[in-house]
């Protein structure tokens, strides 16, 4: 998780705001990516929806989503955004506990509603606020994707280790306490300090969907690529394969891991080499990601090419927010609703578009034609931002010295080069902490062994257990517990040795 900031960028009041927001941003993300992950399953297995029942369940909820997109960016401009976020947030907790209380598919199905109304009401407010600092620190939007995508892996571990003992309801409970926390977090950030929402009109909708349209048109066609390759990964890990929902998720956690930690060392690549080369680059990567699945042998190889595209997602969202935003000027809330939606439509296409494929054709002919799509934005997405008029290079802030910051070691960044803040903490304290966080897993995990509740244990003796109640949840937090453990160990290192390199 990127937590860097720029020095100079912005006051205090707008520094809390952005770290409110981000922090919304992950409590809410990982409860939604997991949900989506367990709907079409518990709506199958739970409720005895066919498969056309399921479908529509999660088309009814994307559908209103993208229907809503474009009425949000209106609210995120016209009205306190922070408030507009909130009420987003609060659906998506409506959304959550009815389908933890739903008795049968009608309760289903309006839970869908309100879950496509949150995530409309949610997520472009929540883009737009960050756009507030854009011009201060071109790090805004790496930040944010890196917040979401930890919120989202995070989610994922704790949430499918905990599954036996809570069960599907259980869990869809808990994503609702979490989205109700979000938006509490959400109410207590500062009002946005500068002019008063409502006074800059920005451009009229239809110019901004006329300036924004080549680059909405190429958000769309890569974005039904990268859901279709997304699909097309799981369909062939379960039928392919014949890994279950825990082993296949496994696959994913490496990839998902990445999307946290790049976003932040990937948008210094853009200072460095303007934003038109990261696109091809990111753009490329993916397509190469695509085209070698085709001849992946096993699940660990794919495990490994994941991060690949994971990568290739670190580097190019960013930078599409940023733009649009850039582009959008007073109308950011519009221009990022405009985005989402053909970002979700493209989405769509993708998904239905990997089914086709995978039982029409092959699995080799699916990931080719997603490799050529992707290959395909490498042109289109560059000449797409060229078009916004928007620069290559974000406008960096000229450093102010009379803000007090930590002494680290290293060279001094020369004047008016943006760097980011070096945390305080020097890499002996890190290491300290880590050595701390390690001792305190291993007398938890012999407890765990002598009351024979360790996941460790069962894992090396080959011996997995069916537990219930009290007894699956402690094993499942033990197991929880020790990837997070594992993150915070890579992590870690990461960052010490980053820590004794010198600024660039």
């Amino acid at each position: 998780m990127d937590t860097t900031v720029s020095p100079g960028a912005g006051t205090g009041r707008a520094q809390q705001r952005e770290a409110r927001v981000l922090w919304a941003a992950a409590l809410v993300n990982g409860p939604a990516e997991l949900v989506d992950f367990v709907l079409p399953l518990w709506a199958g297995a739970v409720l005895g929806a066919g498969p056309a029942a399921v479908g529509a369940l999660v088309a009814l909820e994307l559908a209103v989503s993208v229907l809503l997109r474009p009425a949000a960016g209106v609210l995120a401009d016209a009205r306190e955004r922070r408030t507009v976020a909130a009420a987003g947030a609060l659906l998506y907790a409506l959304s959550c506990a009815g389908y933890a209380l739903a008795p049968a598919l009608p309760v289903a199905f309006a839970a869908a509603v309100l879950g496509g109304a949150g995530g409309a009401l949610f997520w472009v407010p929540v883009r737009a606020a960050v756009a507030e600092r854009l011009d201060a620190d071109p790090g805004v939007y790496p930040r944010l994707v890196s917040w979401e995508e930890t919120g989202s892996w995070v989610a994922f571990v704790a949430g499918l280790s905990l599954l036996p003992a809570l069960g599907e309801r259980g869990l869809f409970a808990g994503c609702a306490a979490a989205c109700a926390v979000a938006a509490g977090v959400l109410l207590t950030a500062p009002r946005r300090a500068s002019s008063a929402p409502g006074q800059e009109r920005g451009p009229a909708a239809s110019a901004l969907l006329r300036r924004l349209r080549p680059v909405l048109v190429a958000v769309a066609a890569t974005a039904t690529a990268e859901a279709a390759v997304s699909v097309l990964l799981l369909l062939h890990l379960q039928r392919g394969f014949g890994l279950g929902i825990v082993e296949a998720a496994l696959v994913f956690l490496p990839g998902a891991v990445a999307m946290g930690a790049l976003p932040g060392p990937l948008g210094r690549l853009v200072l460095r080499h303007g934003r038109r080369r990261v696109l091809v680059g990111g753009s490329l990567a993916s397509a190469a990601f695509a085209a070698s699945l085709a001849v992946a042998p096993s699940p660990p190889v794919l495990a490994v090419l994941w991060v690949l595209s994971a990568a290739a997602y670190a580097a190019v969202v960013p930078v599409q927010q940023a733009v649009v935003a850039e582009a959008s000027g007073a109308g950011a809330g519009r221009g990022l609703g405009l985005y989402e939606a053909s970002a979700l439509l493209g989405g769509a296409v993708g998904a239905a578009a990997a089914g086709v494929l995978y039982q029409g054709a092959s699995w080799a002919v699916g990931c080719l034609v997603a490799a050529l799509v992707l290959a395909a934005g490498a042109v289109l997405v560059p000449r797409a931002v060229r078009a916004l008029g928007v620069a290559d290079r974000p406008a960096v802030p000229v450093l102010e010295p009379a803000r007090p910051v930590v002494a680290v070691p290293g060279p001094e960044p020369a004047p008016g080069v943006w760097a980011p803040v070096r945390p305080a903490k020097t890499p002996a304290q890190r290491l300290r902490e880590l050595a701390q966080h390690v001792v305190l897993v291993a007398v938890v995990q012999v407890v765990l062994v002598l009351v024979d509740l360790s996941w460790l244990a069962d894992r090396f003796a080959g011996q997995p257990r069916d537990l219930d109640g009290a007894a699956a949840l402690v094993h499942g937090a033990g197991r929880v517990w020790l990837v997070v453990l594992a993150v915070d160990v890579v992590w870690t290192l990461v960052t010490v040795v980053r820590s004794r390199r010198p600024v660039p």
